[in-house]
């Protein structure tokens, strides 16, 4: 007698894998709400210390330069060091920066405390991605990115809220305790259960000095192109999200009691979105998606940045849209950057592309403070002149991005090195 059995359908993910997924999805969630926090945050600050938008504008550049100037200084290092340990020792200091940040009694040393966590927190975001390039193969990636993503909306759906309900109630420093203590339980899981990542060391050819491996990296044609496009990709989020909050309580009639509502909508929608957008990624193609996202996005800023006083579903309907297409550039962008490095230059590479984000996030969140201005404590000003330029950088980044797609298909067609597969095996071992 014969039975016709369908064919067990192939994992696409091993158990060791959906576990680092899932704590480098937490570890995002950490870091992306340490800085996310900020920006709703930013209401109580200027209320409180009485402090112009453009000192709160250099609050928050002052995380993206110091996280860019220390992503160019450990970029020649990233791939000399087994990639666990290289994110321990940063996500360490990430939290150290943290409490200071939860300490701080003045406009001053806040300031300190976000150049301290921009210097540690700002290259972790790269040491994940260059895991994530070592340990999954390029068919999987939107997958991978579109679960990690995730964390950017659970910063929102569980972390902003709770912040802003905490700040409401014991006062602004009491989020930055609620990040470090759930930092402190990623930590300690990272150093049980994961396992060293460092075969991209038994690949590295010409390495001879740190100094040399950078400059190595930064002259790569094709990498320059790469971090030309990402650069763009960071200055339109760093142009509106510093002032996103105090926009939608001036200007848009939003009382601060509800903006965890805003938030929480938001991110509840992009959360169901992000891995279904990844998904789409990995069968219709990275590029599209984003060419999708990009014309969303631009159509939403456009709208968004000319309101005035708005009913809270309305904002809620535009704010979701937003964040789709948000998410849909961030995740097919990630994913595309993670297969333009070789393995040997995945480290230097990731950390000088979150560098440059930074750094030009850090000029975009300075001129953002310049071009927004208030007078007497009145709606927000010029916003809507925010609104051209991150569209004008959008349409910009299509266009780069194409370019940097065709290398990517050329380079992608071609087999992954044995070494990487071999990793891939023995993890999960």
């Amino acid at each position: 007698m014969t039975t016709n059995h369908q064919p067990t359908k192939e994992k696409i993910f091993t158990s060791y894998q959906v576990f680092i997924v899932a704590i480098l999805a937490i570890l995002q969630f950490s870091i992306v709400l340490d800085f996310m926090v900020l920006s709703p945050l930013g209401a109580f600050l200027i209320r409180d210390w009485r402090i112009h938008p453009s000192q709160f504008g250099l609050v928050v550049s002052a995380y993206a330069w110091s996280a860019g100037i220390s992503g160019l200084l450990s970029a020649g290092f990233a791939d000399r060091f087994d990639r666990k340990k290289f994110l321990l020792f940063f996500y360490v200091g990430f939290l150290t920066g943290t409490v200071l940040c939860a300490f701080a009694p003045n406009y001053q040393f806040l300031l300190f405390a976000r150049i301290v966590t921009g210097i540690f927190g700002g290259v972790i975001g790269s040491i994940s991605f260059a895991i994530i390039s070592d340990l999954f193969k390029w068919e999987v990636r939107g997958r991978v990115m579109g679960f990690v993503q995730m964390a950017f909306a659970a910063s929102q759906v569980l972390g902003l809220p709770i912040g802003l309900l905490l700040a409401d109630r014991f006062g602004w420093h009491s989020p930055f305790w609620m990040i470090a203590g759930v930092g402190v339980a990623v930590g300690m899981v990272i150093i049980l259960y994961m396992k060293p990542v460092k075969d991209h060391l038994k690949i590295r050819s010409d390495q001879r000095h740190p100094f040399h491996h950078l400059i190595k990296t930064v002259s790569r044609p094709q990498y320059l192109r790469a971090f030309m496009a990402m650069t763009l990709l960071a200055t339109g989020g760093f142009m509106l999200m510093p002032f996103g909050s105090t926009f939608s309580n001036l200007n848009l009639g939003i009382q601060l009691s509800q903006l965890w509502i805003l938030y929480g909508i938001t991110g509840g929608f992009t959360i169901i979105f992000s891995p279904m957008i990844g998904k789409l990624s990995d069968r219709i193609g990275k590029y599209p998606i984003f060419i999708f996202g990009s014309i969303i996005s631009s159509v939403i800023v456009l709208i968004y940045t000319h309101l005035g006083i708005t009913p809270l579903w309305i904002i809620a309907m535009l704010s979701v849209l937003l964040f789709v297409g948000i998410t849909s550039r961030m995740i097919t962008s990630s994913a595309l950057m993670t297969a333009v490095p070789e393995p040997q230059d995945r480290g230097a590479f990731m950390s000088i592309n979150a560098s440059v984000q930074q750094i030009a996030g850090g000029v975009a969140s300075w001129i953002a403070g310049l071009i927004v201005v208030q007078s007497n404590n009145g709606p927000l000003q010029h916003y809507d002149i925010l609104g051209y330029v991150v569209i004008g950088t959008m349409c910009i980044t299509v266009v780069m991005m194409y370019f940097l797609n065709n290398y990517v298909k050329q380079k992608t067609s071609k087999t992954f090195t044995p070494a990487i597969q071999e990793h891939v095996q023995l993890v999960t071992e």
